[in-house]
């Protein structure tokens, strides 16, 4: 039997992934929580084999803070991200912080079945999506400039070159207009660019900016 912990923000989708794990005799949801310090607090107590988490789950601490906090105290629990956050940018960051598989909301439930699984067992889950960037990134050599970005920086990267602006990034991430300038500074330094318009280009010719991006809503910094 897998026992799973769900750890997400949104009530509709933890009643929905509740209804699906329902019906497989083999898993079985031993507790949930809506943000990160009561899922560290559940998973503190309740013995699971899996943490089905999302990144963007409400709380303090940056999006891989609790994933990190589960791996030091709980090293024996799987940690499975179930995110709408899309793999291409985080799936990798996930995966090297500590996460046993990564899977974004769009994927069927067969897969997240799969998934459940293989992580419940001691093993990983990687998309087949997923596993063809990262094999891509393993043939080469070279680290592109955005991937020395912290995460934050990412986001921030993101929606700047998706066209939004400072306040609006400010008001989706909860931070002040100063802190999002002095990230968009700092990336283009790390980035070696001049501008906004250089970050979009950067972007485009480098197949990062898709029709819609979702700017990450968290408090921290």
């Amino acid at each position: 039997m897998v026992r799973v912990v769900i750890a997400n923000g949104h009530f509709v989708i933890r009643e929905g992934l509740k209804f699906i794990l329902s019906k497989i005799s083999d898993i079985r949801v031993v507790g949930e929580a809506a943000t990160r310090a009561s899922a560290l607090q559940l998973i503190l107590k309740q013995e699971c084999d899996v943490l089905l988490m999302d990144l963007q789950i409400p709380g303090a601490g940056g999006e891989f803070e609790l994933l990190k906090d589960v791996r030091q105290q709980r090293p024996r629990a799987g940690v499975l991200v179930f995110s709408a956050l899309p793999e291409k940018y985080y799936g990798i960051r996930a995966l090297r912080s500590g996460a046993a598989g990564y899977l974004t909301k769009d994927c069927c439930s067969e897969d997240l079945v799969r998934a459940i699984r293989k992580v419940g067992a001691g093993g990983r889950y990687v998309s087949p999506a997923l596993a063809e960037i990262m094999v891509q990134r393993l043939g080469d050599s070279h680290m592109q400039p955005h991937e020395s970005l912290s995460t934050r920086e990412l986001e921030v990267f993101l929606a700047l070159a998706s066209g939004k602006s400072s306040s609006e990034i400010a008001r989706a991430m909860s931070l002040s207009i100063k802190t999002i300038s002095t990230y968009r500074a700092r990336i283009l330094e790390k980035m070696n660019l001049k501008s906004s318009a250089e970050l979009m280009q950067y972007a485009i010719r480098n197949e990062l900016i898709e029709d819609s991006l979702p700017v990450v809503s968290s408090r921290a910094a």
